[in-house]
């Protein structure tokens, strides 16, 4: 059995030649006729502030085996977080036993021997220290109760390494590392809200004066909101926002579901939508291994390198994502653009233009101002269409100017159908536009103003 951590030990994750060593000894122990090995090796810390003060703060690490064994098309896979040789060895033999009864997947594509990926250069964890989390927590809460505000949120560090090998010569590892602060600021009388977030690779690359100061603004200027009716109104999005409901858009551009038929990006009398025109000229989506918070590019599922891939290029489909079965059965090449990597989701990025929020505001003669949505959830895949809320500072512009707090709506909308009503585009930035606040991939997105963005009824909730 693995020897237990100190707890007064930093948190780490395994090395490449870590990783490589548990890798071939999982193989060398495995009786199936193919196996894959995947690591996950992950360190965290966190800490919470509310009521202006850090109430809980922690760290862990941990490092997960998954052992896939294969018998013809039957598969079976096994998790172990015990890295001795009898125990990798255990796991190994149960994930050949339980594939002999598994009925078999006629969609399986075989294991691809070696890959090249670009070099890997290693760099030193970067998992702050509690007091140096609880620093920055204090920024935020100090400004607050100058303002007699109460400040509530959450500082959250990740690290680590995946690495994926099988019994045809494949082996692939890569690092990375996400940080993530987020703060929610309110009125003592619970009527203003206001927050802000500041994202990046490393600790050092937060700004928690300037995350203070926005959601302490917001919680001030917020307070007392007024109802107006809900509608169609012209929308300025602030990036996270943008975010929120913009990255929802790739996962839904799978080809297979397009191809059959069951997407937005099928196309009417059969087909799919690439080549066509769906949004404004002026949007273009990416994702690029090169904005991800990894080392070495990465790799998806199948150990295949990542690429740059360009989804929507000025308002047209460019590509679609094309997993190996479905490109074969196709005919054409798989996208490079997978998962894999510590995080899941890699990146995001949408291109921005040269509008600023000010210049979005002076230009509105009646609309809404959005800081972000929560509670997003979907209601028809076929348009892309989601509902949810607007959440921590919504404002109302009158002829040019942000005049009054106004409640919170409930929308219907797809990112989609706004996506066609683009007013202006502003410079891109990096957000965290995941609903829980917790750390991931690199996204970047610009602010927009759209027309008639459809809120549909009006909250209570601050």
């Amino acid at each position: 059995m693995s020897a237990p951590r100190s707890l007064f030990a930093p948190a780490s994750v395994l090395s490449r030649a870590e990783a490589q060593e548990i890798a071939q000894r999982v193989l060398r122990n495995s009786p199936a006729e193919e196996t894959r090995v995947s690591i996950n090796s992950g360190a965290r810390a966190d800490t919470r502030f509310a009521l202006n003060q850090v109430t809980t703060s922690g760290e862990n690490q941990d490092t997960q085996i998954t052992i896939t064994a294969y018998v013809g098309n039957r598969s079976a896979s096994v998790n172990t977080n015990r890295l001795d040789e009898a125990s990798l060895a255990a796991a190994a033999k149960q994930a050949h036993e339980i594939a002999k009864l598994v009925p078999p997947n006629p969609e399986r594509m075989p294991e691809l021997g070696a890959q090249t990926y670009p070099a890997f250069r290693e760099r030193a964890l970067d998992i702050p220290t509690p007091a140096e989390r609880a620093a920055a927590a204090k920024i935020v809460t100090e400004l607050a109760r100058a303002n007699d505000l109460v400040a509530t949120g959450f500082i959250e560090c990740r690290a680590g390494a995946t690495a994926l090998a099988n019994s045809k010569g494949l082996f692939a590892y890569d690092a990375s590392a996400s940080v993530s602060m987020t703060a929610t600021v309110r009125s003592p009388d619970g009527t203003g809200s206001g927050w802000a977030c500041t994202d990046g690779n490393s600790f050092g690359e937060l700004d928690p004066k300037q995350l203070a100061a926005t959601a302490v603004q917001k919680a001030k200027d917020s307070r007392n909101p007024v109802a107006i009716e809900p509608g169609r109104y012209t929308a300025i999005l602030e990036p996270t926002a943008v975010g929120n409901l913009v990255q929802l858009i790739p996962g839904a551009m799978q080809a297979r579901a397009a191809d059959e038929g069951r997407s937005f990006f099928s196309k009417p009398g059969g087909g799919n939508k690439i080549g066509l025109k769906v949004v404004d000229e002026r949007v273009t989506l990416l994702t690029d291994p090169a904005d991800s918070p990894s080392l070495s590019g990465g790799y998806d599922n199948d150990g295949v390198p990542l690429e740059k891939v360009v989804w929507i290029e000025n308002g047209l489909v460019k590509n679609l994502n094309y997993d190996r079965f479905w490109a074969q059965k196709q005919n054409v090449p798989a996208t490079r653009a997978g998962g894999g990597g510590f995080g899941g989701t890699r990146s995001l990025r949408m291109l921005g233009g040269s509008s600023s929020i000010a210049d979005m505001i002076k230009s509105t003669e009646r609309g809404v101002l959005v800081t972000r949505f929560w509670y997003i959830r979907g209601v028809d895949p076929r348009t892309i269409l989601y509902t949810g809320l607007t959440r921590d500072g919504t404002f109302l512009v009158e002829n040019g100017k942000v005049t009054r707090p106004i409640k919170n709506f409930r929308y219907n909308e797809s990112p989609i159908f706004f996506l066609n009503n683009l007013e202006a585009v502003g410079g891109t930035m990096r957000i965290n536009s995941s609903e829980s606040a917790s750390t991931g991939g690199a996204v970047f997105m610009p602010p927009i103003k759209v027309r008639d963005f459809n809120f549909t009824s009006l909250s209570d909730a601050v």
